[in-house]
């Protein structure tokens, strides 16, 4: 199986702000960045469409779904949202405690903020997402929206990463990503194209 990773648009909301699960709106630079990410994709063809629920990569999916004629094809799944930051969600991120943040910074894999999720947690729910859809379809190529945290830490899994590592890959907003599952060894084709 092939997995084509898309990272949602860019979105509505000051800099600085911790968004994490909270449901952002996408930017005025919407349909522009659609298109960018329509004509990335013209070459390729999908056997599935699935998707964060989260508007900013819903939205995103329908209008992919439209453009590659898989309109009313999307599955939308919970396990794709983006890292639930509890207490912290549509904060500032320089309005957070600095010794909180700086002991949870030093661990994000295995510490959450509070009343949030750790990355391990974040990447386990990826990964039972990633082992559902492998056999569900094996040779095939599969279209995700989804977030930049998802990606990392798919990306790490298949990399086989500590997930200290993870911001040390930049995800941009509307890029892709592509894994390749079918071998015996699973490959990362290209990030952030």
């Amino acid at each position: 199986m092939k997995l084509t990773l898309v990272r949602h648009t860019s979105l509505q909301i000051a800099e600085g702000i911790c968004y994490g699960q909270s449901d952002v709106d996408v930017s005025a630079n919407f349909h522009h960045e659609l298109a960018s990410v329509q004509q990335k994709l013209q070459a390729d063809a999908f056997h599935a469409l699935y998707t964060s629920p989260l508007q900013r990569c819903h939205k995103l999916a329908l209008g992919l779904a439209h453009g590659l004629g898989h309109a009313g094809d999307i599955q939308a799944d919970v396990r794709l949202k983006e890292l639930h930051f509890g207490e912290w969600e549509m904060q500032a991120w320089n309005d957070i405690p600095r010794e909180r943040f700086d002991v949870w910074a030093k661990n994000y894999a295995e510490l959450s903020p509070p009343q949030g999720e750790t990355f391990a947690q974040l990447q386990a729910r990826g990964v039972d997402f990633l082992q559902e859809i492998q056999a569900r379809h094996a040779g095939e190529h599969v279209l995700v929206v989804t977030h930049g945290g998802m990606i990392r830490a798919l990306i790490a899994h298949v990399l086989n990463m500590q997930l200290k590592g993870l911001f040390r890959l930049h995800i941009d907003y509307a890029s892709l990503t592509r894994l390749d599952l079918s071998g015996v060894i699973p490959k990362v084709e290209f990030v952030n194209r």
